[in-house]
């Protein structure tokens, strides 16, 4: 049975990508002078194109994450125990 777990913690979210081989990114020309843009973890070995997806480093990311006081919502395995890529961010208020 797959489950999801909720957190802020930076390195956990980190190391949680990276094992995956995800990097952070936001959505192309969404971003404002007040708003960084829509974040993202890309996953650029399963996708075919990522156009719309910028890179950005760790810091600019949760720079943001934080800002927006976002939690990240993920998963470790799917039901088969294969690792997942699920994910998403969701307000922490």
């Amino acid at each position: 049975m797959s489950t999801s777990k909720e957190t802020k913690d930076h390195q956990v979210i980190r190391h949680w990508a990276e094992e995956r081989g995800g990097v952070p990114a936001k959505v192309k020309d969404t971003g404002t002078s007040n708003n960084g843009g829509i974040l993202r973890i890309h996953f650029p070995k399963h996708s075919e194109n990522n156009d719309e997806l910028k890179a950005i480093s760790w810091n600019e990311f949760f720079d943001e994450f934080d800002k927006h006081q976002l939690n990240f919502l993920y998963q470790d395995e799917k039901s088969d125990g294969e690792k997942s890529t699920f994910h998403k961010f969701v307000d922490s208020n």
